[in-house]
């Protein structure tokens, strides 16, 4: 109880310090699971819905949750409502969503898909990490998911994309462009850094990571060819010999076009600008139209401003 009740008093001192969690679910299309998620996830009103992204293509969708961290005399975090909130979103999904069941343009690993950790305002990587890392030993005990950790949450700061090679997340089991089911062994070739080796095949694998802010846009192409998209979002990423610190990847959505989805871990470096020349100038080359991209989230300024309206509006 006294615990609880410090970390309370010093909210107001640290409310400066926040961070972001972006957790992805594979659902997109079953309104009372969603419902049922988002219902968990207004529990705690010390955090805050900011934003939600959902396609019904991909049946995938992105919660932006907002919250404060207590640290305590010494620098140490030692408490954020997210941790809470977060494992009650778990919960949830877990308890509405069957990955067996799942098929979407998208591809993913688990129920929960992935689950990022973002430092905002005058809160740290550090702090990002501490909260990343106590999430992901809660799942893999409480739930019993294997959890890998990436970025700031692990040791050597390896990078999500690297884990998902190494279990197939990239390779589409379903029409040459799409996921159905559990699709990877239910041993895992690795042990995860929480939770069970053997897989679940109705919640799947979870990875948890925390990282400085990535910005995340999709541009549409009119193409119907899987390998001439794969090819340009080859080219466009850094992977392929593209712009540096740019992930890309083609998804199809709909009948008639594509998505050049793309990850710029260093938007203040290679901006959505230019990714969006790069990609036109590829599909030029191949006789196809893009459309003017999007971006799936707010920028840091936008969130950290709409979390401080939304507090203030609920304290009032």
């Amino acid at each position: 109880m006294d615990f609880d009740s410090n970390c309370k008093n010093k909210k107001t001192a640290n409310e400066s310090m926040l961070i972001c969690c972006m957790l992805f679910i594979s659902e997109a299309r079953n309104c009372a699971a969603l419902d049922l998620i988002e219902r968990a996830a207004r529990i705690d009103p010390e955090s805050v819905i900011v934003n939600k992204f959902e396609d019904r293509v991909y049946n995938r969708i992105r919660f932006t949750i907002v919250s404060y961290v207590v640290v305590d005399s010494t620098g140490s975090p030692i408490y954020s409502p997210l941790h809470q909130t977060v494992l009650a979103i778990v919960e949830a999904a877990y308890g509405a969503i069957n990955l067996e069941l799942h098929s979407g343009a998208h591809p993913r690993l688990g129920v929960v898909d992935d689950i990022a950790f973002h430092p905002l305002a005058e809160a740290s990587l550090d702090e990002a990490a501490w909260l990343a890392k106590a999430v992901a030993a809660d799942i893999g005990s409480r739930f019993q998911v294997p959890v890998f950790l990436y970025a700031a949450a692990h040791p050597t700061g390896r990078a999500p994309d690297t884990i998902r090679r190494e279990l197939g997340y990239y390779r589409p089991n379903f029409m040459g462009s799409q996921w159905a089911g559990w699709n990877i062994p239910e041993i895992l070739p690795e042990n995860p850094d929480h939770g069970p080796s053997h897989v679940s095949r109705t919640r799947g694998v979870t990875l948890i990571g925390a990282r400085s802010w990535v910005t995340l846009y999709n541009i549409p192409i009119m193409c119907t060819d899987v390998s001439t998209a794969r090819r340009i979002a080859r080219m466009v990423s850094a992977r392929g010999g593209g712009l540096p610190t740019v992930q890309s990847l083609a998804l199809f959505h709909g009948d008639d076009s594509a998505e050049i989805a793309c990850m710029l871990l260093e938007p203040n470096r290679i901006g959505a600008d230019r990714v969006q020349a790069q990609v036109e100038m590829l599909a030029a080359q191949e006789g196809l139209d893009v459309e003017k991209g999007y971006f799936t989230d707010l920028s840091p300024e936008m969130i950290v401003q709409k979390y401080m309206n939304l507090i203030s509006s609920r304290r009032d």
